[in-house]
């Protein structure tokens, strides 16, 4: 459809100037939209016929309706000055636009596939029922497309990993040959930011600018790739991390069991299913690069970062029993309470806040910022429950100043949520932005993924977050009415002793790799046929293993603050206002009658 904008501008009380612009130029087109800068006058309809007068038939042509040009036919050339005043009228326009969409842009609309907008107040009852619905395209609310795409990523995963593979070990080995494309040399388009605070880091490097890998043809273990993809030039489209670099490394470094590994240990309390579909949603349903993104997201985990393996399996207790930089870096920021998570929003999604004020730029080292950023991560996903599957960012920006700006960590978390925490992120709210902030927005604003920047949305008091989260969630040092504040609880010595247990915890680790062998083997079948007994053996073998990761977690993940403090309960279960829960507990006692107080 064309679209145009029609300037109507009053340039005097006497007479008016009427403009219209389109993609093809000047001219009448369907479907106007009408701006008007407009001033009281008392001769309306004589201005209106100096109009008709003023337009000329030598406008230059434009597809429209014939209605709309037997109007214009019979109109008189533009003014020389008409140009001028539309090039103003342009520029105040886009200067308004800018302003407004900044300082007033308005929440998004609630629907009921989206948990991205605000909601309406609503009271816990609710709220718990709220949440347990399902929103599109996760377990239990696919449409019959999105499910066929479900199985066809499993049986990609399946094939990288050989899956089924040791069933066909008697058979006779039957030698296929990979048909992945390397990725081709695409122009490079990209151009090079450089500002007055970036610094010179591996943050500021694009991994995709580095050559390409060549194709595999064989494993890691020597046996010949049995995946074919038919990637064509695709991959390169939209690659801002080199992730199909990472895809064909990751096939060539590791063997099929190692991946298989890091995947289910990915998994964690998830249903895989859940886990799965993130990097379908992320990839807008393109099953190739959703692989890509999974098998890249896996290799960052175990080899980049050592997400399970360091990272949580050390913890807070680590840190502080060694004593050495990166952790007394790593447990300043957690001391301080630069970030943390408290509470949940309207849809009962955790709220992590951000006190950007508290961060000074460079007091840090780069890897320590890593470290917390990805623990801070994965504790909040271990506080994910009732089908919620994001978080809500609030930054406070009260008191900010250039002091606390420092890109080379909003570039790490930028690239943690677009490429290896896919549909992590409900909302974000930046609370009380000055005006200094506007420029950072605009080179922020540039590094984000459409859909991503699309979440950020600006707040200036209680009332305004209000529309996201309850009022008696929102802190009291933010305006709301939670009496509330952060507290850092040290590690107790003692409380990781479980995880000097190995022979338990083996034992543990090998029941649970029965039933990701049970699991796989019911989507084996499930991919074949959608039989609804097969469909809910496998969701009640998911169930099983969501229960069973409980089981294992205090053998193979350290205590965090959220356990010390009675959030984060064994079990699995979250409790956000223990205090509150006890006090309504002890209510609730007091006002009992027993029979013997009755007559």
């Amino acid at each position: 459809m064309q679209t145009s904008l029609l300037f109507s501008i009053l340039r005097s009380s006497s007479s008016r100037v009427l403009l219209s612009t389109s993609k093809s130029g000047f001219g009448a087109a369907s479907g106007h939209r009408y701006i008007r800068f407009a001033q009281t006058n008392s001769s309306t309809s004589s201005s209106l016929t100096s109009l008709k007068r003023g337009l000329s038939t030598s406008t230059p042509k434009t597809k429209t309706s014939p209605s709309i040009c037997q109007q214009f036919q019979q109109r008189k050339p533009l003014e020389s000055s008409a140009s001028g005043l539309l090039l103003a009228a342009l520029a105040v326009g886009l200067v308004s636009t800018a302003y407004y969409s900044y300082h007033k842009t308005p929440p998004p609309k609630p629907t009921s596939q989206s948990h991205s907008g605000p909601l309406q107040d609503t009271a816990t009852e609710d709220l718990a029922a709220m949440t347990s619905e399902i929103a599109a395209g996760r377990p239990g609310n696919l449409t019959p497309e999105q499910e066929e795409k479900l199985r066809q990523l499993w049986k990609l995963i399946f094939q990288v990993c050989r899956v089924g593979d040791e069933n066909q070990a008697a058979a006779a080995p039957v030698q296929t040959t990979t048909t992945l494309t390397a990725p081709a040399e695409e122009e490079k388009k990209k151009s090079r930011m450089t500002s007055l605070w970036s610094r010179s880091s591996k943050a500021n490097k694009s991994d995709s600018d580095a050559a390409p890998a060549s194709t595999p043809t064989t494993a890691a273990d020597g046996a010949p790739v049995g995946i074919q993809l038919s990637l064509g030039s695709k991959d390169g489209e939209a690659d801002k991390y080199g992730q199909t670099k990472h895809f064909y490394e990751t096939l060539q470094s590791y063997p099929p069991s190692a991946i298989r590994d890091t995947i289910w240990s990915m998994v964690k309390h998830d249903h895989p299913d859940a886990l799965v579909l993130r990097f379908l949603r992320a990839r807008k349903w393109d099953v190739e690069k959703a692989l890509i993104m999974l098998v890249s997201t896996m290799a960052w985990r175990a080899k980049e970062m050592n997400v399970d393996g360091d990272i949580m399996k050390n913890g807070e207790l680590e840190a502080l029993e060694k004593g050495d930089g990166i952790s007394k870096d790593f447990l300043a920021q957690i001391r301080k309470g630069i970030s943390y998570v408290h509470g949940c929003d309207k849809q009962g999604r955790p709220l992590c806040f951000v006190n950007v004020r508290l961060h000074k730029a460079g007091e840090q080292s780069e890897e320590s910022l890593e470290r917390y950023t990805v623990y801070l991560i994965e504790t909040c996903r271990m506080l994910l429950r009732g089908g919620v599957d994001t978080a809500t960012i609030v930054f406070d920006m009260t008191g900010f100043s250039m002091a606390n700006m420092d890109y080379t960590p909003v570039k790490f978390m930028i690239k943690c949520f677009e490429a290896n925490y896919p549909e992590c992120l409900g909302t974000v709210l930046v609370h009380k932005a000055p005006w200094i902030f506007q420029g950072i927005w605009k080179v922020i604003r540039g590094w984000l993924d459409p859909v991503v920047a699309n979440k950020v949305h600006f707040t200036n008091n209680a009332t305004e977050m209000q529309e996201y989260i309850p009022l008696k969630h929102i802190p009291k040092d933010l305006d709301g009415q939670e009496d509330w504040s952060y507290k850092y609880v040290e590690p107790i010595p003692g409380e990781n002793d479980k995880m000097k247990d190995t022979a338990t915890r083996d034992e543990l680790l090998r029941q649970r790799a029965e039933l990701y062998k049970q699991y796989e083997e019911a989507t084996m079948e499930w991919i074949k046929t959608a039989d609804a007994e097969v469909r809910r053996r496998r969701e009640g073998i998911a169930d099983r293993m969501r229960e069973d990761y409980w089981r294992v977690d205090p053998y193979i993940r350290a205590r965090s603050y959220y356990d010390r403090t009675g959030v984060l309960l064994p079990g699995g279960e979250v409790d956000w206002y223990p205090g509150e829960n006890k006090r309504n507990e002890e209510v609730m006692k007091e006002v009992v009658t027993s029979p013997d107080d009755l007559d």
